[in-house]
């Protein structure tokens, strides 16, 4: 695994914590293979195609640039498993959704993966709003979400009694969820390496050439040799399909998100999914439980130049606050524990930009938006069916590998019950030496603490860290490029 031992990304040999030995082996195999499929983009899309492609039995390779997987778009989201019952009926975003949404309840099992079932209420704090609930009503109708139900307001906050009493109406969606947004997609990476697939962190595709039957891409560590390239860029597609095919349909529109998330307390406030009435711009701002035991409020949306500005700014967030309080009176005794922004990949278009360029052996997966955590199964499926990569006679993987992941959700058993964990570290999330010393291992061992943030949720409690920091320094001393430091940052 580089600088933090282990197995190498690529090889599967074992080396040593020493970054310049593990990436002189790295380029050497990199430059030996030529992959079926390099996907470039370790997000929750990229991480759902490179698995879908490996179960169909292509060699693949992933490429992120950065330090981790999952450290752009994907980092900050609701966590929501959403239905499509208000998307576009003849959107391609819509048919994604679905194909997403039924794939990952066929399989969240097998991986371990938590689901949430808390419903989702669409809810009218206006008279003009509840006038138009009827039309949403027929629009979930339309997308085949047949199983809306029309609530008044009375059986609203029967349903919910935290709930501010200015309700006017609404209706239920029951299948809306809560999911874990970071297991999710590292469950669907890990299980494409444990199937065969290979993956390359700190390594930025800087250029490339088509000969007509090969892709030999430019990399920081050495050339990559693959017959298709699949760009799951995330908030830099639109560069890499410049940089690779020298133009590209769609550009980014970068639309910043910020959230609050109130400490655990907050749980007993709200047990649904509280959505508004969507306007032509956005979804607007959501009330929802975590998978991990708190309250989110967010997100905003607005659009900036910057693709990486994950800023928050108090102006902001004291709006958020105040709406969110407006609805659930109750959240103002509540104490907010961290604030924090994603980025969303939007375009110009309000669908998403999925394009097959077949005379170049070359699939842009872009405008990828807010939906992408419950669509990225449907996007990976659509994308290998659409593309027509069966003729190619892959041999499918017969005896499939489905490595179990280690559930976070607050109410399943968890480490700390169990005996010989080496001790509690970090107390607000109850997260285990144990717990820790394994994220800091294996194919996928976080390469950062952001990354074991994402894996563990240690520091994303209540004090941020302050209390464990110490012990976490300790523990991952020598792993990290920028070592723990005490006082840890917050949010993600």
């Amino acid at each position: 695994m580089g600088r933090n031992g282990g197995t190498d990304e690529i090889s599967g040999s074992t080396t040593r914590p020493n970054a310049d030995v593990s990436k002189v082996r790295l380029v050497n195999n990199l430059m030996a293979i030529t992959y079926d499929v390099i996907v470039i983009g370790a997000g929750v899309v990229g991480c759902a195609v490179a698995r879908r492609f490996t179960l169909e039995g292509a060699s693949v390779l992933v490429l992120e640039k950065s330090t981790d997987i999952l450290d752009g778009a994907s980092k900050g989201n609701s966590a929501l498993l959403h239905t499509g019952f208000d998307e576009p009926t003849d959107f391609l975003e819509l048919q994604c959704i679905k194909d997403g949404y039924h794939e990952f309840t066929e399989i969240h099992e097998k991986l371990g993966l938590p689901v949430l079932k808390t419903g989702g209420l669409v809810i009218a704090w206006t008279a003009d709003e509840d006038k138009r609930l009827q039309g949403l009503i027929d629009h979930a109708y339309a997308n085949g979400v047949t199983d809306v139900e029309r609530l008044t307001a009375k059986q609203i906050t029967t349903r919910e009694p935290h709930l501010s009493e200015s309700i006017v109406g609404g209706f239920l969606i029951p299948q809306e969820y809560v999911i874990d947004p970071w297991s999710t997609p590292y469950a669907y990476l890990l299980q494409a390496i444990e199937n065969g697939a290979a993956v390359l962190r700190e390594t930025e595709v800087t250029g490339g050439q088509f000969d007509g039957s090969i892709w030999r891409l430019n990399t920081s560590r050495g050339v990559a040799k693959g017959k298709t390239i699949i760009n799951c860029a995330g908030l830099y597609g639109d560069r890499m399909d410049t940089l690779l095919l020298g133009e590209c349909e769609f550009s980014i529109r970068p639309r910043k998100g910020q959230f609050l998330v109130y400490d655990k307390p907050a749980s007993r406030l709200v047990s649904s999914i509280i959505l508004p009435v969507p306007s032509e711009i956005t979804k607007g701002v959501v009330i929802t439980p975590t998978i991990f035991g708190n309250v989110l409020v967010g997100p905003t949306a607005e659009e900036q130049d910057s693709r990486e500005d994950t800023s928050v700014d108090s102006e902001t967030l004291h709006s958020l606050r105040e709406k969110g309080e407006r609805m659930v009176p109750g959240l103002r005794d509540v104490t907010v524990t961290a604030t924090y922004a994603g980025i969303r990949p939007a375009t110009e278009f309000k669908d998403y930009s999925i394009t097959f360029h077949s005379d170049r052996n070359y699939v842009s997966v872009g405008g990828i938006r807010s939906t992408g955590l419950s669509a990225a199964l449907g996007i990976a499926s659509y994308v290998f069916g659409q593309g027509r990569f069966e003729k190619n006679n892959y041999k499918t993987v017969k005896n499939i590998i489905w490595p179990n992941i280690s559930s976070l959700a607050q109410d399943d058993e968890r480490d700390w019950a169990r005996p010989g964990n080496g001790g509690v570290v970090c107390h607000c999330e109850l997260v285990t030496r144990r717990e820790i010393e394994r994220a800091l291992t294996g194919p996928l061992a976080a390469a950062s603490l952001s990354g074991l943030k994402r894996r563990t949720r240690v520091t994303m409690g209540r004090c941020q860290g302050f209390y464990c920091a110490a012990q976490l320094g300790e523990i991952t001393a020598g792993r990290f490029v920028e070592p723990v430091a005490v006082g840890t940052s917050r949010g993600t």
